[in-house]
């Protein structure tokens, strides 16, 4: 059982008993073999009769009846059998397409697990429920994947059925390097190897100079009747129960993992969701510069199946491309975009909100696991390098309106996550799981309950139900270990008769300490937000002089119209300036609070303001340029008509008390350059388009500002001057930021396009 390897099939639901299927093989060899063939895939005479997953078994009694009368329309005649042997051969044909757990084969399931762990030796190669190796597939749910009587065959006859990505193969390279393990994938053009030890080899046709195929690693089981009764009783019970909480096995991870990711972000890597972990956007990569990024074109294309308008930024590590839709990610070979392993589960029925639309914005990445956020409000990991599940933990409950929509970060040993349902009313927060098991270590709650501190801000019921989502990736600093995670608006959106006061701590970014989640400062830019203006958009951190001094500057063009700057440090103040057009407020005061306009509350007629319901930005990805001192924003010049109504919280729904309108007038989108000491536009690039996309910027060392235009074009321009460089039209409605990355040696530029990943090269 070393060498273990199987082929998915179709799922049936049937009760059969395995005597009758033991007792149908016998006989249907006997009556029915010589046309169908001996395992029913077809013979000289007669079609396959086997399900496959374009065709569901049949009923018992449909193929009993099949068996009598027979088809003589198609050559195949009636029998006149006595009724057990026709019973017995129905359920052995049934058998063919049921799964195995649905009648499990007799013997000692308990000893059958101590046989498969221990003599058998099949964990060497295999996981079930997140423990186990990794050189075999995933065996948690194989007992809903195969039929018994394939189960059965595997064991003794292992090459019969042998999962995609794991053919037994040997491959000789041109350097004379002899690599032997299975293959992930491959092409005429190149092919994706994991070898015996679990590594993966991104290789290239023309360095390999011979492979050798053979068909499975696993020899067949050589045992007592006993163990391989018990065995099979084991596997055939197999469901793919729920993986809580727990250790996992292959490798762990180790206390140098992080510190490795930190570094990677200047080795060609783009570790997490916002390239490094200061937020910035930018990368340190110049391969591709000024002088040359006019011979920029695709050099592969990734679609992801069913995807419409993809949200997600790539992750790049070691050369493997990690990318997501809502509950998928597909691990590809970033130079070539082809895949080697992917993960999907199905969406959850009777979501609300952005959980319900089909949004996922990426992974993060530790040591040997990738870490993702579900729509229904759960974290799991799966393995870099299989994509097998660990564990899967919940982190609240969806039917309260909770789910999970950006990609999570990784800050020193732990995995940390931010709620989404900013507009139902679930209860933000903020909250960090162990890495190696799944075991939550704190949480943080962006609303505070009655009679918590920050409470006294909120004069009313809304309390409750106040949202505070804490819906996009934060940023985190390595010398002051301090996390900034920003928050969203409070609820009901537009009605805040039942929420007086400040509303803490909404519209905020907070500064926690990752260890603990203690909070360490705030600083509120919205306070009372009745305009939906979320401040979720990223935190820019940066090392900068700053009006005379050097500077640990927190930098967000948030979405209320105005660039803010503060001491990352204390949270302290140090100024703000509008970057957009704005009509609410006349300005921020010396401590940094808005001094309001009068008449721009939402009314049952309605008002207009701008910025419009959709901000003066979002969480479309800003950037900032070290060698430029500008901070690059996507910005919206737009305005909206706000209403209000009663407001009452149902779970399912969405709790806005009011809503917006648009005032007829079309807004326009803009490139925008900002200098951080004066939070004056340096340059701005105009668009014309419908000025409603949502893609962000990149910043590269070669002195190029990447973004998707509100045209469709993907476009690179003079970071310093905003000069055009180069376009490529993808006639798409932008929702992802670019990235950028190095694999075998090139530099490429990606980005999410539509439904499909798209890398762009130089020639």
């Amino acid at each position: 059982m070393k060498r273990y390897l199987l082929l998915p099939v179709l799922l049936c639901i049937h009760n059969f008993a395995y005597a009758d299927i033991v007792e149908g093989r016998r006989l249907f060899a006997t009556l029915c073999a010589s046309c169908h063939g001996a395992d029913g895939g077809g013979g000289e005479k007669g079609p396959a009769i086997r399900a496959s997953r374009r065709r569901a078994a049949r009923r018992i009694e449909d193929l009993k009846q099949l068996i009598v009368r027979g088809i003589p329309e198609r050559g195949m005649p009636g029998f006149a059998l006595p009724a057990v042997t026709v019973q017995s051969i129905a359920e052995y044909v049934r058998s063919l397409g049921a799964p195995a757990i649905e009648s499990p084969a007799p013997g000692d399931a308990e000893a059958g697990r101590k046989f498969f762990s221990g003599t058998g030796g099949c964990t060497q190669c295999h996981m079930v429920n997140g423990a186990g190796g990794l050189l075999g597939p995933d065996l948690s749910t194989i007992a809903r994947e195969h039929t018994l009587f394939e189960l059965d065959q595997s064991l003794t006859k292992p090459d019969a059925w042998v999962a995609r990505g794991y053919e037994a193969i040997k491959v000789i390279l041109r350097n004379g390097r002899n690599l032997d393990g299975v293959a992930k994938n491959e092409s005429n053009f190149d092919l994706q190897l994991q070898d015996r030890a679990g590594k993966l080899h991104l290789l290239r046709r023309a360095d390999v100079a011979s492979i050798e195929r053979g068909r499975s690693l696993m020899p067949p089981v050589v045992t007592t009747a006993e163990n391989q009764r018990d065995l099979l009783a084991f596997l055939s019970r197999l469901g793919g129960s729920t993986i809580t909480t727990r250790g996992a096995g292959g490798a762990s991870n180790q206390p140098d993992d992080f510190k490795r990711l930190i570094q990677s972000a200047t080795q060609g890597d783009w570790p997490t969701y916002n390239g490094n972990f200061q937020g910035n956007r930018h990368s340190t990569l110049q391969q591709i510069h000024r002088g040359n990024v006019s011979g920029l074109a695709p050099r592969w294309m990734f679609p992801i199946p069913g995807a419409e308008r993809l949200q997600v930024t790539p992750v790049v590590i070691d050369g493997v491309m990690y990318v997501t839709n809502v509950n998928q990610v597909f691990a590809l070979d970033a130079a070539s975009g082809r895949q080697i392993w992917q993960y999907r589960r199905e969406r959850t029925k009777g979501m609300a909100g952005d959980a319900a639309s089909g949004i996922n914005r990426g992974v993060a990445v530790l040591g040997d696991r990738v870490f993702l956020s579900t729509d229904n409000a759960h974290i799991i990991a799966l393995h870099r390098v299989t994509g097998a599940l660990l564990w899967d933990v919940e982190t609240a409950d969806y039917k309260e309106n909770y789910g999970l929509t950006s990609a999570p970060l990784v800050v020193n040993d732990l995995v940390i996550s931010g709620s989404s349902g900013g507009d139902e009313g679930a209860r933000g927060f903020i909250a960090a799981y162990r890495p190696d098991t799944g075991e939550k270590v704190w949480q943080f709650w962006t609303i505070p309950k009655p009679g918590e501190p920050g409470s006294e801000t909120w004069k009313g019921s809304a309390i409750e139900h106040g949202c505070g989502a804490a819906w996009l990736t934060g940023s985190y600093d390595p010398q002051s270990n301090l996390l900034y995670w920003t928050t969203g608006n409070p609820c009901p959106d537009y009605n805040g008769d039942e929420r007086k006061g400040d509303n803490l701590y909404s519209n905020s970014v907070v500064a926690l300490d990752p260890d603990t989640g203690k909070m360490r400062w705030y600083f509120q830019f919205t306070p009372h937000d009745l305009h939906d203006w979320d401040a979720v958009q990223t935190p820019v951190l940066v090392d900068a002089q700053f009006r005379g001094k050097p500077r640990k500057l927190l930098l967000q063009a948030n979405r209320n119209g105005f660039f803010y700057a503060l001491d990352r440090l204390t949270g302290e103040y140090l100024f703000s300036a509008p970057f957009a057009k704005q009509t609410w407020a006349k300005g921020i005061d010396a401590k940094g609070r808005p001094i309001k306009l009068p008449g721009i509350e939402p009314t049952a007629a309605g008002t207009k303001v701008c910025p419009a319901v959709e901000g003066a930005t979002n969480w479309m990805s800003p950037a900032f340029h070290p060698a430029t001192g500008l901070y690059y924003v996507m910005s919206l010049d737009k305005c909206s008509i706000f209403t209000k109504t009663e407001a009452v919280w149902k779970a399912g729904e969405s709790f806005y008390g009011g809503g917006t309108r648009s005032t007829g007038e079309p807004g326009r989108k803009f490139l925008r350059a900002i200098e951080i000491e004066t939070g004056k536009v340096r340059w701005e690039i105009a668009q014309t388009g419908p000025g409603n996309t949502w893609g962000g910027v990149l910043t590269t060392d070669g002195g190029l500002v990447i973004y998707g235009d509100d045209s469709g074009a993907f476009a690179a321009a003079d970071a310093r001057t905003g000069a055009p460089l180069w376009h490529f039209h993808t006639n798409q409605l932008w929702k992802a930021s670019p990235m950028t990355y190095m694999a075998q040696g090139k530099q490429y530029i990606a980005v999410a396009a539509g439904g499909a990943i798209l890398s762009f090269g130089l020639p």
